[in-house]
């Protein structure tokens, strides 16, 4: 199977259950030999050269999936901007951006990572609830597409320092269309009660008054329902919300000709049967939603672009034997992937030297060496029988794995490979001990 050949989307998402084969499929993640590849790369090759744990990247599937949402979206002037808080390596904003997607960024440290890999200025939408005053003078020194406005005191601030610099700021506000995104509590942000947004309710006032605002100019409309939706529905009701207020805005001489529509298509995560949208059914959820109005669409997907582009492989440390519980120990922590313990989020783990047909598992419960009970990545997961030193894959790892890293116990933050074809690259290195405490400095009594 040709390493380019294939990937998420190309059998319809039927389901993850069915068969080693269809995995492979999912991505440019498979078995050759025996042997888990990146592509064209052994992962056991990674790991003898830069140790575990990492994190491993496809080019080509970073590419593929782009492609897919891209293409779903023909017919329209439209641009997709990634949403860079999934992963915001310099390698992977240059991989994409070369294909010509936009940049959504939510801080001053993603817009410089942008701007530094090369992304136009005019292709970077600045997001997030909480830009402050320093964040608003770098974009709009440095160009910006546009500003997604959350609030009223933001929209304040920021035509105080548009004025300043004697610009108007292109803006959109953000609308909370108080729909539910059916997603985890914690990613929803299109409810009345998430902080995001203007409440729809209030849209034609908070417009009114962007108008008045001589350092601002209104561009469009932004909404953004939540993250890893598996249900087109909600799309749908909020973008029809949006397309009702855009003959308003207009009624009332608001030159919409913008519609950001934010992003959160879901990937699979698990084996299951169940069937999830593809980028073409969500084009054309937008497409019979908004696509009378003639208005440039933008969309920012980010997990469903990295997160079947990544692994997090780990070494076993231990199989250690407990009261009724079989626990398997790696080097992977929660401060290297959070998500199963601030979402209780699931990743398939398998193994990277592929088990024999007929091969007798074994049921673990998957754990880190981080001093926490919270430090669990699975309980009583069935997998093949692993021993010490076996190397394992945690799939669907690419989005929200790197970016949230973090140092706790002391860990260094862990490498970061990108591999195209039968090539790999370091693209974040791991720092040495002596490099992560000499970070820190004394003070002049100690």
């Amino acid at each position: 199977m040709s390493a380019q050949g294939f990937s998420l989307f190309d059998l319809c998402a039927s389901s993850l259950s069915k068969t080693r084969e269809f995995e492979g499929k999912m991505d440019h993640f498979i078995y050759r030999q025996g042997v888990l590849h990146a592509e064209d790369v052994p992962l056991p090759v990674i790991a003898a050269q830069v140790g575990t744990p990492f994190y491993v990247y496809s080019t080509a599937t970073l590419e593929r999936h782009f492609r897919l949402f891209d293409e779903a979206l023909d017919g329209m002037d439209h641009l997709v901007c990634y949403a860079m808080k999934a992963a915001s390596n310099q390698a992977i904003i240059k991989t994409l951006a070369a294909l010509g997607a936009g940049m959504d960024v939510v801080s001053g440290g993603e817009y410089m990572r942008a701007v530094t890999a090369g992304v136009p200025p005019e292709r970077i939408v600045f997001s997030g609830v909480g830009k402050t005053h320093s964040e608003m003078n770098m974009i709009i020194s440095g160009g910006v597409r546009q500003v997604n406005v959350e609030s009223e005191p933001e929209m304040e601030l920021l035509n105080i320092v548009a004025l300043k610099h004697g610009v108007q700021v292109p803006i959109t506000v953000r609308i909370n269309p108080d729909v539910d995104a059916k997603t985890h509590a914690k990613i929803a942000t299109g409810k009345s009660e998430n902080k995001f947004g203007i409440p729809i309710s209030r849209a034609r006032e908070v417009y009114a008054h962007a108008a008045s605002l001589k350092g601002l100019k209104i561009v469009g409309i932004d909404v953004h329902i939540g993250s890893q939706l598996t249900d087109l529905e909600p799309f749908a009701l909020a973008y029809r919300k949006i397309a009702e207020l855009t003959h308003i805005l207009r009624e009332d001489g608001h030159d919409i000709k913008r519609l950001d529509l934010g992003g959160g298509l879901g990937i699979p995560y698990s084996r299951s049967n169940e069937t999830l949208p593809l980028p073409k059914d969500y084009g054309d959820v937008i497409k019979r939603e908004v696509g009378h109005l003639g208005c440039e669409i933008e969309i920012e997907p980010g997990r469903l672009i990295v997160g079947n582009a990544g692994l997090l492989v780990s070494s076993v440390i231990y199989v250690k034997e407990g009261e009724g519980r079989n626990f398997l120990i790696v080097d992977a922590a929660m401060n290297d992937l959070i998500r199963p313990a601030m979402y209780e989020a699931h990743h398939e783990i398998v193994p990277v030297k592929e088990p024999l047909v007929g091969h007798e598992g074994r049921t673990y419960d998957v754990v880190g060496p981080v001093c926490e009970s919270g430090d669990t990545f699975a309980k009583e997961r069935d997998l093949a029988n692993l021993h010490d030193g076996d190397l394992v894959a945690f799939r669907s790892a690419g989005a929200y794995g790197a970016v949230m890293a973090s140092e706790y116990n002391s860990r260094p933050l862990i490498p970061e490979v990108l591999v195209k074809e039968d090539q790999f690259a370091v693209i974040r290195p791991r720092p040495t001990l002596d490099e992560m405490i000499n970070r820190d400095t004394l003070p002049i009594w100690l």
